[in-house]
């Protein structure tokens, strides 16, 4: 019996799938390339092939992982709130699941979109966080995963779809100033910023807020991407002499490459700041961007089988950002990603 259909199996998904099956569930594959650790895991069934075409034979189960590329995770996700599957959603798309929300109270679906570290874990901390004083002015989102030393080329390789990596870049970028939204040029307000141990790194706007633009939680919001120095320069240099292909071998994962995933939230009451750190450098031979991304899309998972199975739901039908969770369940994703190793710090500075 197929407990979860996985669509889609790249670096994150591989992760995802693998610890969905050490955990006993049985997980039935969807890739148009599945890598042969996935194949010969027992706990795992596949099909190779076009995921349009593989829909309509997929086996009778209610919870389907959207671990696609933004593109094609778009295009199926109307297809499967339509047909009442539940979703965990890590497809990062510019159209926002929310518009299909009111399907999903039509045919019963459950979707969770944005399950990483951010958007996902970053909004579940701000709603935390709202929680406890709503009085919140100012905050500042900075998150990058990248390798731990520069090099002389780009100085990165992408932990997920590179393709994504490409949008996040050229996507007009929106923040929020005295509780109005503006739209501002991407790769924008490019600053130094130092982070401990890793030394200086360049941040720049990108549109990360997504959902956060709806929260209400501050009037001033805005989130940074957040690159070793040179790469964004690079970029900006080479983008209109480059093929999309030359960038994604340029870009290539190397997994004996040391990297990490840092991530800062800061926010400014009137009279104390609350600053949180994310940082990862992998375990176990997975990446630091796999694991703080995939954990928390595990996390809901788990959140999600657990309010199939309960008599009492915590959420009714419909599409929920990371933030709209109950605060029970954001305080159970934050606490798993603390007992696998993920270091994750609060500090209240007066």
């Amino acid at each position: 019996m197929v407990d979860i259909i996985a669509l889609g199996c790249g670096l994150v998904g591989k992760f995802v799938i693998t610890k969905l099956s050490e955990q006993g569930k049985h997980v039935f594959v969807v890739d148009i390339d599945v890598p042969d650790t996935i194949k010969h895991n027992s706990n795992i069934s596949y099909t190779e092939g076009d995921v349009f075409e593989v829909l309509p034979e997929l086996p009778d189960t209610n919870l389907v992982l959207n671990l696609l590329p933004g593109a094609i995770g778009e295009k199926v996700r109307a297809e499967l709130v339509a047909s009442g599957k539940h979703v965990i959603d890590l497809a990062f798309t510019e159209v926002e699941p929310s518009t299909h929300h009111k399907l999903a109270i039509t045919t019963g679906s459950k979707l969770v979109w944005d399950v990483g570290i951010a958007p996902g874990l970053s909004n579940m901390i701000l709603r935390q966080e709202f929680a406890r004083d709503n009085n919140i002015l100012d905050v500042t989102i900075k998150v990058g995963g990248n390798p731990s030393k520069p090099d002389s080329q780009w100085s990165y390789m992408a932990p997920f779809s590179p393709s994504d990596v490409i949008e996040e870049y050229t996507r007009p970028a929106r923040i929020i100033v005295d509780g109005e939204v503006k739209i501002v040029e991407a790769i924008s307000d490019r600053h130094i910023i130092n982070v401990a141990n890793y030394g200086q790194m360049e941040a720049f706007l990108t549109d990360g807020l997504r959902s956060l633009i709806k929260s209400g939680f501050s009037p001033n919001m805005r989130e940074y991407t957040v690159r070793l120095p040179g790469h964004i320069g690079k970029w900006l240099e080479e983008k209109d002499t480059l093929t999309e292909s030359e960038l994604l071998d340029a870009w290539g994962f190397d997994e004996n490459r040391e990297e990490f995933t840092w991530m800062e939230i800061k926010l400014v009451y009137n009279d104390y700041e609350v600053v949180w750190e994310v940082l990862d450098t992998g375990k176990d031979g997975d990446s630091s961007m796999a694991r703080t991304t995939g954990l928390v899309t595990i996390a809901c998972v788990i959140e999600l089988l657990e309010d199939l199975s309960n008599d009492t739901e915590l959420f009714n039908s419909g599409v929920y950002a990371p933030e709209n969770l109950p605060l029970e369940s954001i305080d159970r994703v934050i606490e798993y990603l603390k007992s696998q190793d993920v270091t994750i710090i609060r500090e209240i500075i007066k």
